[in-house]
């Protein structure tokens, strides 16, 4: 399978590449060259296959040769080593809980399998690969903890300094190794254009071997369809029409959802459910794609003003605004709503939901009362410890601390701040 990028302006590259390179040349993100629809048979005997099988017949297409099948089955059980529970909320809703993974985030199962190809790689490369990553919040504790200790990797994480939770910081300042965390001063849209910048740059690409493990990167982006499926596997038998409901921030999750369903995933709709950064929401309402600074909210990790990968998205369905328009709405809901979502969530189902989660529930059930004959699928990315003050705030109720997040407190933060482009680049020169 080879990849070619959105910006048509540099040549096809295999799936090992994509990943190494992270974003291409001309500064297009990487796309695969053909979609292949797995078999009907398949999804009508899905509940037969494991969740390890569904993973590696949904991804093994896009790996190729580049990962032998034994290699491949083995970084997905590696990676795939807890649970992705769904709890039933209402008759009709559920939540697909994604943060039982070592740093409680939905983006475990990108940044581990990313880290597991990229160890694969450098065992056959001599050369070091710096992975260079923006976090608006949970990238950069799972892609610290995905990559720690790979041989030949080195991490570098910018995060926007004061804006993240304490605990999100903790988990990508604590670690040391080979992870390196840069606080910058500025909004998460710095830090991706920080990212971007330093790909395009000359001087540094020509002295180190740079990728990024945001969900640009193939390899962070595509194994996200795992988790959909998993849900589908569990909902199948509800004999209802089956929607999904994602908070979304850089539009990696929803856009791997949407992949799954190319792969033949029964799903009526998506609904891509945003904080007040509705560039989505907007261009859904006028078909015209304005991004604006991002605006800080209680649901950090979508507090996004220029999404990446809508463009994969938009590049799905041709750029026919019609065409999109029926599959995907989005919604876009204030602090004041989220809050009173995790109130209602708590009071009437005992449900505690993070900030994300309510977003995303706050979405489904706004499309649900125009189309009361789904059953709605949200996705509640974080544990809401991660976002202690504002949801113990809010239900005003304390919630227990993982075991995990009790031992990552106590560790000492170290960090680097930086405000200019020119620091990132001083760094990563040895400068």
């Amino acid at each position: 399978m080879n990849f070619y990028s959105l910006n048509h302006q540099a040549p096809n590259v295999s799936f090992k590449d994509a990943v190494i390179k992270g974003i291409a040349p001309d500064r297009g993100l990487y796309f695969p060259e053909l979609i292949k629809a797995l078999p009907k048979d398949f999804f009508n005997k899905i509940e037969d296959y494991s969740d390890h099988e569904i993973a590696f017949l949904a991804i093994q297409q896009f790996v190729g040769n580049d990962i032998p099948e034994d290699a491949l089955k083995e970084i997905i059980a590696d990676v795939l080593d807890f649970e992705f529970p769904l709890v039933e909320i209402e008759d009709d809703v559920a939540a697909l809980e994604l943060f039982h993974g070592p740093t409680l985030a939905f983006k475990d199962v990108g940044a581990r399998f990313m880290a597991r190809c990229l160890g694969y790689f450098s065992s056959e490369n001599t050369k070091d690969v710096t992975v260079l990553v923006a976090t608006s919040g949970d990238t950069g504790g799972a892609v610290a903890n995905g990559f720690l200790g790979v041989d030949g990797v080195k991490v570098v994480i910018l995060y926007p300094s004061g804006k993240v939770s304490d605990i999100q910081e903790k988990q990508l300042t604590t670690l040391g190794k080979n992870i390196t965390a840069l606080e910058v001063e500025g909004t998460f849209d710095d830090c991706q254009n920080m990212v971007k910048t330093a790909f395009l740059d000359e001087e540094l690409t020509q002295n180190m071997q740079l990728t990024s493990a945001n969900s640009i990167n193939v390899a962070r982006w595509l194994p996200q369809m795992f988790y959909f499926l998993f849900a589908y596997k569990e909902m199948k038998s509800k004999g209802k029409d089956i929607i999904f409901s994602v908070p979304s921030g850089n539009f990696g999750n929803i856009c791997a959802g949407i992949m799954a369903q190319r792969l033949g995933m029964p799903c009526k709709h998506f609904i891509a459910s945003t904080n007040v950064n509705d560039v989505v929401p907007r261009y859904m309402d006028t078909g015209e794609y304005d991004p604006k600074a991002s605006i800080a909210t209680i649901s950090n990790a979508m507090d996004v003003g220029d999404p990446s990968n809508f463009i994969r998205i938009r590049h799905l369905y041709k750029d026919n605004f019609e065409e999109l328009s029926k599959n995907i709405s989005s919604y876009s809901f204030t602090d004041n709503e989220t809050k009173e979502a995790m109130l209602k969530l708590y009071n009437d189902f005992t449900y505690v939901a993070d900030p994300h989660g309510a977003v995303g529930y706050l979405g489904l059930k706004k499309y649900q009362e125009t189309h009361p004959d789904t059953y709605g699928i949200f996705l509640e990315t974080a544990h809401p410890v991660k976002f202690l003050d504002v949801v113990e705030d809010t239900i005003r109720e304390n919630i227990d601390l993982p075991e995990s997040i009790v031992k990552v407190m106590g560790k000492k933060k170290k960090s680097i701040k930086i405000s200019q482009y020119s620091e990132l680049k001083g760094y990563l020169l040895g400068k």
